[in-house]
């Protein structure tokens, strides 16, 4: 039980799942948008304020692709919607975490063998080479 414990604290766990809460509530959001705004908006033209009603019908086959063309219209207004509000700002926050400067380090590579050496070292640890020490 300890390691089942210590698995759902983790924190990918417990992101993910706040994750799919909200993105069920979103959806659910985008669906009611879709369907009592915008399905009757863009239906105005065929006179049908509901989509899933169309049914085109083929060799006495009945091919419903109102339904389809709803989903397809909510599909596109959530993917809209994740990316907008969610991806990009996400990419502005990792690039503005990305362009601070770089702290700079009290390490360099020595010139014979590459090993890290501190800055102020006169000799390399690992080659044993002389090396000038760099001011800081």
């Amino acid at each position: 039980m300890k390691g089942f414990r210590d698995f759902l604290n983790q924190g990918n766990v417990v992101q993910l799942a706040v994750a799919v809460v909200i993105g069920g509530a979103f959806g659910a959001v985008v669906t009611a948008l879709v369907a009592d705004i915008i399905n009757p908006i863009i239906a105005i033209p065929f006179g049908k304020p509901n989509f899933d009603k169309l049914i085109l019908t083929i060799n006495g086959s009945n091919v419903q692709y109102g339904t389809f063309l709803t989903a397809f219209i909510a599909f596109v207004f959530i993917a809209t919607g994740v990316y907008f509000f969610f991806v990009t700002p996400y990419n502005r926050l990792q690039a503005r975490s990305r362009s601070a400067a770089p702290a700079e380090s009290n390490t360099r590579a020595c010139p014979e063998c590459l090993t890290v050496i501190p800055k102020d070292a006169h000799r390399c640890s690992a080659c044993t080479a002389v090396v000038e020490p760099q001011a800081a």
